[in-house]
């Protein structure tokens, strides 16, 4: 719709109505203004949410994951600390017992040689009594026979804190009545086994 003027001007008063209202502008600023109100007084509210979920889960897991380490760590060193034990305590014993069971003279056979025989574990235990109770001995009382046994190098191959291995460089000498003493030298691959406090033989074999 147009309307006249008196300058001659005409005005299209469609385009009047449609013009916005200044109070319009200031109604949706006000609801800008609003809304990032809101907003900023929401983050703090959803950043502090998510403080304490990450403070709830994560730190005690940190902590779990440090106990287990730290758990962790003492176990490597009383382990390596029961390892090295047992290779000083497990090397000893296979020498003193090999020196035992291998030694005797022609008077003290028996009792030598079944006194040596409770340094060794089952099934060989029950082997070295039977050789010494059909041969050893035996042979001992009758041939006079004597035999001394020495250990000139020991090495530890593996050691845990219920089971050992040992190499063992074995010297003997034998002496058969008045005869001159021959020497034997051997290598033996010895595994012993923990038995209380006790270091005990259980396989004697030559290499």
């Amino acid at each position: 719709m147009t309307t006249g003027s008196e300058d001659g001007v005409t005005v299209d008063t469609k385009l009047l109505d449609n013009e916005p209202d200044v109070a319009d502008y200031d109604e949706a600023s006000d609801a800008s203004e609003d809304e990032v109100s809101v907003d900023r007084k929401e983050r703090p509210n959803k950043r502090s949410r998510v403080a304490r979920i990450l403070a709830g889960g994560v730190l005690p897991g940190l902590a779990l994951i440090m106990a287990v380490g730290a758990g962790y760590s003492k176990w490597q060193v009383d382990s390596a600390r029961d390892s090295a034990t047992a290779r000083v305590e497990s090397l000893k014993a296979a020498t003193e017992s090999t020196i035992a069971i291998l030694s005797y003279q022609p008077d003290d056979a028996e009792k030598e040689l079944n006194a040596a025989r409770d340094r060794l574990a089952e099934p060989f235990r029950d082997e070295y009594a039977k050789l010494i109770a059909d041969v050893v001995i035996p042979g001992a009382k009758q041939k006079k026979i004597s035999a001394i046994a020495n250990i000139p190098a020991a090495a530890s191959i593996s050691a845990t804190s219920k089971r050992a291995e040992v190499l063992l460089f074995i010297d003997q000498s034998v002496v058969i009545g008045a005869d001159a003493p021959t020497s034997t030298a051997s290598t033996v691959r010895v595994t012993l086994q923990k038995d209380r406090d006790r270091w005990l033989i259980s396989q004697f074999d030559p290499v």
